[in-house]
């Protein structure tokens, strides 16, 4: 039986995690819209905290979102980066 590629599975990971952060703050956008019900900024920062941060930075550009909280404006930026950083390092 072959072996499972660490790499493979890291990106694997970061790749669904980018999806579901990206979909999240269009979700959290379309409800502020709507005046519903939330997700709340500790969801959206667990997600970008456990692999999420490139999408959900990604969504808060994209849907124009949260722009305004410093936290998520400087925050998600740096969180993606790291990100960004870890995979380069995966691949090369």
């Amino acid at each position: 039986m072959p072996a499972i590629d660490f790499t493979i599975i890291v990106t694997m990971y970061l790749a669904i995690m980018t999806i579901i952060g990206f979909t999240i703050m269009g979700a959290d956008k379309s409800r502020a819209q709507k005046n519903e019900y939330r997700i709340s900024e500790n969801t959206l920062w667990g997600i970008s905290i456990l692999g999420g941060a490139i999408g959900t930075f990604t969504g808060m550009k994209k849907f124009r979102h949260k722009t305004k909280h410093a936290s998520f404006k400087y925050g998600l930026p740096v969180l993606a980066t790291a990100y960004a950083v870890i995979l380069l390092l995966l691949w090369l």
